[in-house]
């Protein structure tokens, strides 16, 4: 099948490249003309464990290239997939303009009929509005169809090319039947392809963001309640977790959620929730407490130094929002950057690899170590941010040796309590007992 994807994001790059390993010529169309030039190169513009030798095989073999010009892009295209940024706008509801301009484009430029697929995240009734503007500019048949995207950065390529479920939103047996055809590769192991109405498709991607970040949240209290009462947070995880109605995963406390997605859907759907008159109550609770849970490290390290940090020096261990990603958006550890630089502190830190883009926001106001033990040298404590498996078994003697004070607060609750005072740390973690020795 020919295929056009418009975009070349995260979403839209992993998107063409997965299509192009499924035997599909995939055309990827940006409007960056430096962006498509590395592409062509096979340079890979962004940071996703697994990509790259999809990427290079399937550009090497001729089904995956790239342009700047969207009439050569969807020229041909049976499936022309929208994975365009669609960032918060003041208000916080989704800005549409992206989307919405390539629509008003694609329409004088179709010879013939196209499935036209919102990848990215919109709200509610977006589908009928690319409709609309295509259809302004265009006499032949065309259909819109919404299917959200449900990538998980770091594992995004495991992600879409196995996936548990794929979620399509359609009223026409045509688009059906392509969209079926596209994904089959996909779902041989008996995962659905679920088929809906175009609304309910999109409102699923806002949904099951939502509800995972308000999972992660409700963790999160239990995990700052599990500090007042004496509680340890990881005997309660399991506890509940083990329950089949409430399952394992999203139960792990830290210093709130980040990345591209939750902050701007949960935020979003509490915006369309309040444009139709519904006070979804349990959405604003979600972002205020994930606000304050961001800061939480740096609460507990200006109350262990009685309130003065100034002049000091500090580590931080990771700078991505979650491990295998150089993603930075909504990151906890970009706050705490902040409120630590305007404590008067002075702040190191290491990451795999998202140094390059906090660089780029603070510029010389942060040190960049080499390593993480480069970024411990003579601070008076380590924060830990992000849960990078480099960081989960550390030399500890060898940080007894660097840090000027002995103090770690893990933010991702990475070493057992019990453990670090053996080792003759002061160790404060989220949701369970403080060591202070």
């Amino acid at each position: 099948m020919n295929i056009a994807v418009v975009g070349t994001g995260y979403v839209g790059l992993v998107t063409g490249t997965c299509f192009a390993e499924t035997g599909n010529n995939v055309t990827c169309v940006d409007i960056d003309p430096q962006k498509v030039e590395k592409l062509s190169k096979g340079i890979v513009t962004i940071y996703e464990p697994g990509l790259e030798a999809l990427f290079e095989r399937n550009i090497r073999q001729g089904r995956l290239s790239f342009t700047t010009d969207l009439a050569e892009g969807i020229k041909g295209a049976t499936v022309i997939f929208l994975a365009l940024p669609t960032p918060p706008g003041e208000d916080g509801s989704a800005d549409l303009q992206y989307v919405l301009k390539v629509a008003e484009d694609i329409g004088p430029l179709l010879t013939d009929y196209a499935c036209i697929v919102d990848k990215s995240t919109v709200p509610v009734g977006t589908a009928e509005l690319v409709n609309n503007a295509i259809a302004a500019n265009c006499n032949l048949e065309f259909d819109v169809v919404s299917n959200p995207e449900f990538l998980r950065e770091g594992v995004a390529v495991e992600d879409f090319m196995k996936p548990d479920r794929v979620v399509v939103g359609t009223t026409s047996e045509k688009a059906r039947k392509i969209m079926n055809e596209l994904y089959a590769p996909m779902v041989r192991q008996g995962n659905p392809i679920l088929f809906m109405d175009e609304r309910s498709a999109e409102l699923t991607k806002y949904a099951a963001n939502s509800f995972l970040a308000t999972k992660i949240t409700f963790m999160n209290e239990i995990a700052n309640l599990c500090e007042r009462l004496g509680a340890d947070v990881d005997e309660v995880r399991k506890g509940i977790g083990t329950d089949s109605r409430i399952g394992k995963r999203f139960l792990f406390p830290g210093i709130g959620y980040g990345g591209s997605c939750f902050p701007k859907d949960v935020q979003a759907l509490g915006m369309a929730s309040s444009q139709v008159d519904y006070d979804f109550r349990i959405l604003d609770a979600v972002m205020s407490i994930n606000k304050m849970q961001k800061r939480r490290l740096f609460d507990k390290l200006v109350e262990y130094h009685n309130g003065d940090i100034s002049g000091k020096q500090f580590a931080a261990w990771g700078l991505a929002f979650k491990p295998y990603t150089d993603d930075i958006r909504e990151a906890p550890a970009l706050e705490n950057i902040k409120l630590l630089l305007e404590a008067g502190a002075r702040v190191r830190v290491y990451d795999p690899e998202a140094m390059e883009n906090v660089k780029a926001i603070f510029g010389n106001d942060v040190e960049f170590a080499s390593d993480q033990y480069d970024a411990a040298e003579g601070a008076e404590a380590l924060l830990i941010f992000t849960e990078w498996p480099v960081f989960r078994t550390p030399d500890f003697e060898r940080l007894k040796g660097l840090l000027q004070n002995l103090l770690i607060l893990d933010g991702r609750n990475l070493y057992d309590p019990k453990e670090m005072k053996d080792r003759g740390f002061n160790y404060i973690s989220i949701g369970r007992e403080e060591i202070i020795n």
